[in-house]
């Protein structure tokens, strides 16, 4: 099955002998290791050349961190490897998928709202430059995925939208803006996210659609991008319950299986039907949907079996390293297809030049981290400007003046933190200043202390005699191990929500998720940011005040499919 001849290797036959070579001298233990995708070690905690020396695994995750550190990290532990290795980020969003100080660019679907692959491509430029700074030479990215569902949790702004052209258009671009960067795509996730209202962080979702309408969708973006050589595809805890029945007529419900252990899926649709070549790469192994399948120690080889040739993270790495190693023992993983898997990983570091045929790394890393954040910024302020959708302004509220508006209450929901990771950070801060600037006399709802003389005394006369108009600010980011991003008032009697809306003027601004229309339909106004980036907000807050034109293009049905939205 595997033609290093082909896409997306397209090897030399001295090159394919070579890789032939390279893999025949390497141990049964120093192939196993080349499975493991394991996540970024940190200096402080761990020594990086006895680490390497233990496990040598095929590749490390980094999470963002300081520059520098990220750098020498990276610098230290290929120097220590025998085979350099893939280090991977999730530059889904920009340069701070890596590092600290990295550009906040924008969401994929804040760059389809541009309506411009210019947007995607200079997403992958910037996210690509920043990480080639410190020695990345690996993105978890592009999001091909297509957002078929407003409930889906995890999705959302992460992808370029519903409209699979509009996917392939964009997806295309940031491949280029990537690529010119020397950044390996990885393209995520197969066989496809969005269609479930679930998250596989925390089960095994479904792409429940059928097999026809699965390739006149997902299908049509992974051929065309298998076609143009996408050289590695992430495969999901998702489950494609049509296409197993397709392949293997009469399988029972209960032996379907999420992608990330079905031979069905991966060696069946995404290798026979697809004509995939390349290197297929788990989504993370400790989320639940891929436990959720079978014993971890029987996943971990039908996993490999299935036609997957690299485990990302571990749960503990000594007993996962533990499990393949008894699986190539006892012949449940063969020698064959482990060396298939190996022959995989090592082309794929030579035909996308991170390693020579001498086994060293020639993937330059510079010597001055030199991380162009002006220019970078610029760009993202651009595309700020041209993405902001306003959405409906049903009364006319806009434009928001000083004049017109004297008084503000702003309410910020989704800005505080609840343990889990928040990506993009705070907003509250943002639009408080730039309001006062602007000339408006601001006052912030207070989450923390609440006001129960307001919550259940006052009227709408009282409410009048404190703003002019409210302000609504939804930061309600995606974020992995929550079940929904819907809006979520305090418990208490909705305290925060604007049941005045229907006398005083209110404005919703959502800088995270285009669909809280569902959830607030009877608003006047409603405008999508789509990122709760510094640009993104200078941006709203021109357009609020009729300095600068709304220009964006949503992506995605804002309405929800509801009429009621409508209104």
């Amino acid at each position: 099955m595997l033609d290093l001849t082909a896409k997306p290797y397209s090897l030399t036959a001295e090159q394919i002998k070579w890789v032939h070579e390279i893999v025949a001298q390497m141990s049964t233990e120093a192939k196993i290791g080349q499975l493991f995708f394991v996540i970024g070690q940190d200096e402080d905690q761990v020594n990086l050349n006895d680490f390497i020396a233990k496990y040598q695994p095929g590749g490390m995750m980094y999470r963002p961190d300081k520059a520098e550190k990220i750098r020498r990290e990276q610098l230290t532990a290929n120097q220590a490897s025998k085979l350099p290795l893939f280090f991977a980020a999730n530059l889904e969003s920009g340069g701070n998928g890596i590092v600290n100080e990295g550009t906040w660019f924008g969401t994929p679907l804040q760059m389809a709202a541009t309506d411009d692959p210019k947007a995607a491509h200079d997403l992958g430029a910037v996210s690509g430059s920043e990480a080639r700074q410190v020695g990345t030479n690996m993105s978890f990215a592009p999001i091909v995925d297509i957002d078929k569902n407003f409930r889906n949790p995890i999705m959302n702004t992460r992808t370029f939208g519903s409209d699979k052209n509009r996917v392939i258009k964009m997806v295309d671009a940031q491949l280029e803006g990537l690529t010119e960067n020397q950044i390996i795509p990885v393209v995520k996730h197969f066989p496809g996210d969005g269609v479930d209202d679930r998250d596989q962080h925390l089960l095994s979702s479904v792409n429940s659609l059928s097999a026809d309408d699965w390739m006149e969708s997902y299908g049509q973006i992974y051929h065309h991008l298998i076609d143009n050589g996408v050289p590695a595809v992430m495969i999901a805890h998702i489950m494609q319950p049509a296409w197993e029945r397709r392949l293997e007529p009469g399988i029972t419900d209960k032996d379907l299986r999420p992608a990330t252990s079905s031979k069905l899926l991966v060696n069946g649709l995404l290798r026979s039907v697809l004509k995939f070549n390349g290197l297929a790469i788990t989504d993370a192994t400790p989320m639940i949907g891929y436990n959720a399948a079978m014993a971890r120690k029987d996943l971990l080889p039908a996993t490999i079996n299935a036609g997957i040739d690299m485990i990302l993270f571990n749960k503990n790495i000594d007993e996962d390293y533990q499990f393949i190693t008894d699986a190539v023992n006892n012949g449940v993983i063969s020698q064959e297809r482990l060396t298939e898997a190996v022959t995989r990983i090592v082309a794929t570091k030579l035909a996308q030049g991170i390693m020579n045929e001498d086994c060293q790394a020639t993937f330059e890393v510079p010597e001055t981290i030199n991380l162009n954040l002006e220019q970078h910024q610029e760009f993202a302020q651009e595309v700020a400007k041209k993405s902001v959708t306003l959405v409906k302004d049903r009364d006319h509220l806009l434009p928001m003046t000083p004049q017109r508006y004297p008084r503000v209450r702003l309410v910020v929901l989704g800005d505080e933190d609840d343990g889990g990771f928040k990506e993009g950070g705070h907003v509250t801060q943002l639009f408080k200043e730039r309001l006062q600037k602007a000339g408006f006399e601001v006052s912030v709802f207070d989450h923390k202390h609440l006001d129960f003389h307001e919550m259940f005394e006052e009227g709408v006369a009282d409410a009048k005699k404190k703003f002019d108009l409210a302000l609504y600010v939804a930061n309600v980011e995606t974020a992995s191990n929550q079940t929904t991003t819907r809006l979520d008032w305090v418990h208490l009697m909705a305290a925060d929500s604007p049941w005045f809306m229907k006398s005083i003027p209110t404005i919703f601004v959502s800088t995270a998720n285009p669909y809280h229309l569902y959830d607030l339909p009877m608003v006047s106004t409603f405008i999508n940011a789509y990122t709760g980036n510094i640009p993104s907000v200078d941006a709203v807050m021109r357009k609020l005040q009729g300095q600068e034109e709304f220009t964006g293009k949503s992506p995605v049905d804002p309405f929800c499919g509801d009429f009621t939205t409508r209104l």
